[in-house]
């Protein structure tokens, strides 16, 4: 039982037709989706699934299914309806565009951060209101500096993509993986790795936004020494910021 993952190919694409597979305690499997399930530090997908006759069914996250390796498990919302739900069943499977939109726009800021701060990542985490990257340093990091670099790089219109290597290529160049905490998954033969024209390269399985300029106006709000090997950045939407102030 397996779920073909469209978001891997296509970040962009916010609906499919799906036909589910099973119903149970980790929510329900789709032979296909478009949910992005949580891992490698961003947050899961949330929307509905629709029936035929216009029916919607809550999906309030997504995760890997822990009983079916290569599944992914719909979360539904508490009090949702899962009784017209089951195998066999045709439905529409519909993300919440918003979130998702924020998740891509982080999760390019992130790699663009790693640009800037040439340490390895110990801890990341990406979710629709803000991001974080725990870097394993020392020195100080200097908020103004990190502000007007992600601001060049948005503006400089970088062209993102995804594209695969092969196990063997990315072993032949272990300096790809900037993240300690977080490794590549292996057996599959080949490794996703997102690039940011001119700017990043490195392995990564998330959703992102087609060209650095999507990103927009996003802000570094805090820095915080968190041991004495790690620095943790936390990036805001400046536009929510400007909304705070």
């Amino acid at each position: 039982m397996t779920t073909d993952e469209l978001f891997r190919e296509d970040a962009l694409l916010d609906a499919c037709e799906a036909t589910v597979l099973a119903v149970g305690d980790e929510g329900v499997i789709l032979d296909r989706t478009v949910f992005y399930p949580l891992g490698g530090g961003q947050a899961g997908d949330a929307g509905v699934l629709a029936l035929p006759d216009g029916a919607t069914v809550p999906i309030a996250d997504t995760r890997k299914s822990r009983l079916h390796p290569g599944a992914i498990a719909h979360v539904p919302a508490p009090g949702a309806d899962l009784g017209r739900l089951a195998a066999g069943q045709r439905v529409s499977a519909r993300i919440d565009t918003a979130r998702r939109r924020a998740h891509m726009r982080f999760h390019t800021a992130t790699h663009l951060l790693c640009a800037l701060v040439p340490h390895p990542v110990d801890g990341c985490s990406i979710t629709a209101g803000y991001a974080r990257l725990d870097f394993h340093m020392t020195e100080p990091l200097d908020k103004d500096l990190l502000n007007a670099g992600l601001a060049r790089l948005v503006a400089g219109a970088h062209p993102v993509r995804h594209r695969w290597i092969s196990e063997a290529e990315l072993d032949a160049n272990p300096q790809l993986v900037r993240s300690m905490s977080v490794q590549p998954p292996r057996g599959l033969g080949r490794v996703r790795v997102l690039e940011i024209e001119g700017v990043d390269l490195q392995p990564c399985g998330g959703t992102h936004v087609a060209n650095t300029a999507d990103v927009g106006p996003v802000t570094v709000t805090k820095i915080e020494k968190k041991s004495a090997q790690t620095r943790r950045v936390v990036l805001g939407f400046a536009e929510s910021a400007a909304g705070r102030g």
